[in-house]
């Protein structure tokens, strides 16, 4: 597939559907992709910033090695996940929930 010029879209409003393609170095600066579907989708080394990503919904994905830093993770959940080598605040998190378990193993009982 032959790189071509790039597609400038300006103060336009339309839905665009992109099937087998390869937008690879692409940029979007205050765009509105509210309510998107991305399947099948590669987006490793993607950079996100100053974004809205509330009520987003992340399934069956590889997020390895995703760094995060300065969000807002209230209310955030994480579940049915691997956890090894996972860190929050330098704090190993499989640790963090091995201690929980210990902590509260005699409130279960």
């Amino acid at each position: 597939m032959e790189t071509e010029e790039a597609i400038q879209l300006h103060g336009t409003k339309r839905r665009v559907e992109a099937i087998d393609a390869d937008l690879s170095g692409s940029a979007f600066t205050d765009v509105n992709l509210s309510s998107a579907t991305f399947t099948d989708v590669n987006l490793a080394g993607a950079t996100i910033e100053n974004a809205d990503l509330s009520r987003w919904r992340v399934r069956n994905v590889n997020l390895s090695k995703l760094h995060i830093n300065t969000a807002d993770l209230r209310h955030a959940v994480i579940e049915d996940s691997l956890l090894d080598g996972m860190t929050i605040n330098g704090i190993a998190v499989a640790e963090l929930l091995a201690a929980h378990r210990i902590l509260n193993s005699d409130h279960i009982r």
